[in-house]
């Protein structure tokens, strides 16, 4: 069994809250196993019947037919069997369908009144967790149907639990191997658990592989009614290549059409990359102007959520270390609940003679709740002139908050006469705390 301690403790700390636990992200990181494995065996230890907790998995076979609301409802209600504390798991929720409310004329409904038409699982979840003795937790892979966007469904009654793939501390205590082998391992395969599970790396290939052919662009495909499959392909291996680099739909187009001789237009592309990012598959990253205190609209920066996943699509061909650290970081600074963007520091200069500015990056601003935090991932700073270059825009931010500069290794945190920070990726990853304080 691998172990989610983290994301137990925080479904356990929601328990009976009175809202709907959803928890979220990519289809396969663990939702279902950590609600009907790890959850269910803590409430079975805890004391709780058997009989008292009610499991439905909608991307089943068996329990195809409670895709229609009603008989989810239907089905629900009649395994309530006393007054009792009852616990409700549904997996997949977004594969619930909608249907026509009960005597409900379409042909007579105002263009304006038709979203009221539908009966849902909103409808569904809603009513059940009105009863004062049920526990409600549902798992989904689309952002889209489950954000806060749709929070008014609800009621204003959810809590959203955002899970991922398997950290590199996770990753790591589950090995209980050499730290630097344990690393080489997750930046080349990833967290993806049933990656991981494999112990040959030819096996770990092919279910990386299985899983973005057939169960994320499949289910993007027809989830979106995409009638070119291969249109999506093309734009996941185009982002796949520049994860970690500035770029918006126009570039990715003309990126495209350059490869192949003809491309899809810079709207289409921004389309179908909401669509992965809908799925979860990849997040996109906004730029912060420091000194100006605005948000830029482009170009921005895309992550995937898993390093295996993007390594695998590429077959494994462009594995710089610079750029897999880069994501590593994101995605556990992510997992951890910040809020990160892409930061941009504008520097003056003289450049022929004439004062010009120059655009310098900082990798992410991390906002913590309380400050923010200035971070780089650096890979080394050995060379005088690669470290001025990674810290320009450290010491150019105007302010004070904290400046961290993360190197490859499992160097402990230091800091420099300049009051910048550096530590090494392995140890920021095994415990982030040390760097963020919160």
């Amino acid at each position: 069994m691998i172990k989610r301690d983290y994301y137990l403790e925080k479904i356990k700390d929601k328990m009976w809250n009175g809202a709907v636990k959803i928890i979220t992200g990519i289809r396969r990181c663990g939702k279902s196993y950590i609600l009907n494995e790890i959850f269910k065996g803590y409430l079975l230890e805890s004391g709780v019947a058997p009989d008292h907790i009610i499991s439905v998995a909608l991307d089943l076979e068996e329990f195809e037919l409670l895709q229609n609301p009603r008989e989810l409802s239907r089905y629900v209600r009649e395994r309530i069997l006393d007054e009792g504390r009852h616990y409700v798991f549904i997996d997949e929720i977004q594969m619930s369908r909608k249907i026509l409310k009960e005597g409900v004329d379409p042909a007579r409904i105002a263009k304006e009144d038709e979203p009221g038409m539908w009966f849902t699982f909103y409808d569904v979840l809603n009513s059940l967790n009105a009863r004062p003795n049920l526990d409600i937790y549902v798992t989904g892979s689309n952002s889209k149907m489950l954000s806060k966007d749709v929070a008014s469904n609800f009621r204003g009654r959810k809590t959203e639990i955002q899970m991922h793939p398997l950290s590199f501390s996770e990753f790591h205590d589950w090995k209980g191997g050499d730290l630097l082998r344990d690393w080489d391992e997750y930046k080349t395969f990833g967290g993806m658990p049933q990656a991981v599970l494999e112990s040959d790396d030819r096996a770990k290939v092919e279910v990386l592989n299985e899983l973005f052919a057939n169960v994320y662009i499949k289910d993007v495909v027809e989830r979106n009614n995409i009638a070119d499959p291969s249109l999506l392909e093309s734009i996941v291996d185009v982002v796949s290549s520049s994860i970690g680099s500035l770029t918006n739909p126009k570039r990715l187009s003309d990126t495209i059409a350059s490869r192949e001789g003809g491309g899809p237009s810079a709207p289409t592309v921004r389309k179908y990359l909401g669509f992965m990012k809908d799925a979860y598959i990849l997040r996109e990253v906004k730029r912060y102007d420091v000194r100006g205190r605005k948000y830029l609209d482009y170009p921005m920066k895309y992550y995937a959520e898993d390093v295996g996943l993007r390594n695998a699509r590429l077959g494994f061909r462009e594995q710089e270390e610079t750029h897999l650290m880069e994501n590593v970081i994101y995605n556990e600074l992510v997992r951890c609940g910040f809020q990160v963007d892409v930061g941009v520091v504008d520097v003056w200069g003289e450049e022929n003679g004439k004062n010009v500015v120059r655009h310098h990056e900082i990798d992410f601003v991390v906002n913590t709740g309380f400050e923010k935090i200035y971070m780089q991932s650096a890979f080394s700073v050995s060379d005088p002139e690669y470290k001025a270059r990674e810290v320009l825009p450290l010491n150019k931010s105007g302010d004070n908050f904290r400046k961290i500069v993360v190197i490859s290794g499992a160097s402990r945190l230091w800091t420099d006469d300049d009051g910048i920070s550096y530590v090494g990726i392995l140890t920021l990853l095994l415990n982030l705390t040390i760097a963020i304080r919160v």
